[in-house]
């Protein structure tokens, strides 16, 4: 098969992407920005009903919405009064998900010299999704509740859109389940209108190369072992 450099762009804005957890103090273009945001749109969704909407935050309105989650999330007791208002990850975990997921966090974990009993170094660390990883660009993502499970299918592809455009300009990501925990402190920061659910944040920005967090590369199964061919 001949690879055109189309195809190999395209390869290459997917492979290269990954979960970044520490990003350069350096701004991102709101120009570029809208530009991702408009070539993600062209994601698929069931009769085009489009299901996305993006709340995005920079300067003054990223760092309010930042303090106030962690002024929330450093008290325990506040802390444990908000809970996510989907269910994201299985309420049983089996394999082989359940050692994928261990694995991924002992290894990041390993590289930052976390061993399992610093439990507060490992809290630090998950805190350090409700500043964005330092990225200047955060993107809050919500949904209508009118909407159905259909939707949320279409919402993934657009959030890959995203990551897969960011990349393609040199920038990098990181999706973050971590904030539907506080979706209520979001809320009310962003003036959600009460038909609107939080999906999850994402972190955007140019990816700081020097961190050793961001040398984390993740396994993925080979075709052959989740796809079956039937002629």
């Amino acid at each position: 098969m001949i690879h055109t450099p189309q195809q190999e762009a395209v390869d290459a804005a997917i492979t290269s992407r990954r979960s970044i957890r520490a990003f350069l103090d350096k701004p991102v273009e709101r120009a570029d920005v809208e530009r991702i945001l408009e070539v993600a749109a062209r994601a698929p969704s069931g009769t085009n009903i489009q299901p996305w909407k993006v709340v995005v935050v920079t300067g003054q309105a990223r760092q309010q919405l930042c303090d106030a989650i962690l002024a929330v999330n450093a008290d325990p007791e506040q802390a444990r009064e908000h809970t996510e208002e989907y269910a994201y990850y299985p309420r049983e975990w089996v394999a082989p998900f359940v050692d994928r997921r261990r694995k991924l966090g002992w290894d990041l974990y390993a590289l930052l010299g976390l061993t399992r009993d610093n439990k507060a170094g490992m809290a630090a660390q998950h805190a350090r999704n409700y500043g964005f990883f330092d990225a200047p660009v955060g993107l809050i993502f919500t949904i209508d509740r009118i909407l159905e499970q259909g939707s949320w299918l279409d919402y993934g592809m657009f959030l890959q859109n995203i990551m897969v455009a960011a990349r393609a300009r040199g920038l990098d990501t990181c999706p973050q389940a971590a904030f539907t925990q506080y979706h209520r402190v979001i809320a009310q920061q962003l003036r959600l209108p009460d038909n609107e659910m939080v999906v999850c944040g994402m972190a955007l920005g140019w990816a700081d190369q020097g961190k050793i967090e961001n040398s984390l590369v993740t396994e993925r199964e080979p075709a052959s072992s989740f796809a079956r061919f039937m002629e």
